[in-house]
């Protein structure tokens, strides 16, 4: 859907969540590099980079409902994200700083994605 596509370019969600999987990219680094730590930090990284991978998916939807659908897995995924990171937080492998610094990117991520399935969802329902 063209308009669909149009939206998504338009859209912030796109280039902050690529942002933010490369902080996560370099999260992930600092946890092996620096705190040996190899658990974790693969699940952040899967989760932290698949928000994107869903956003662009969304992009090349075949319906506003496979559209709604795509965003909403986005929104599971960022959801996980904040759980390993908080996750990451209370054993003291980020100090409160790197938490909050990346965990207020996550959660601006995951408000811009709420207002967009409800605005689709809205859409859909009109």
């Amino acid at each position: 859907n063209p308009r669909l596509r149009k939206k998504m370019k338009d859209n912030v969600v796109k280039n902050k969540s690529f942002a933010f999987a490369v902080r996560i990219v370099t999260v992930y680094q600092f946890l092996g590099e620096q705190k040996k730590e190899f658990v974790l930090s693969k699940q952040l990284l899967i989760s932290g980079a698949s928000v994107g991978v869903m956003i662009r998916e969304a992009e090349h939807a075949e319906s506003k409902s496979d559209f709604k659908h795509k965003m909403g897995i986005s929104q599971k995924e960022i959801n996980e994200t904040i759980y390993w990171l908080e996750l990451l937080r209370e054993t003291n492998y980020m100090t409160i700083e790197q938490f909050e610094s990346i965990n207020a990117d996550a959660i601006e991520i995951i408000k811009l994605i709420t207002t967009i399935i409800k605005s689709t969802k809205a859409n859909i329902d009109n």
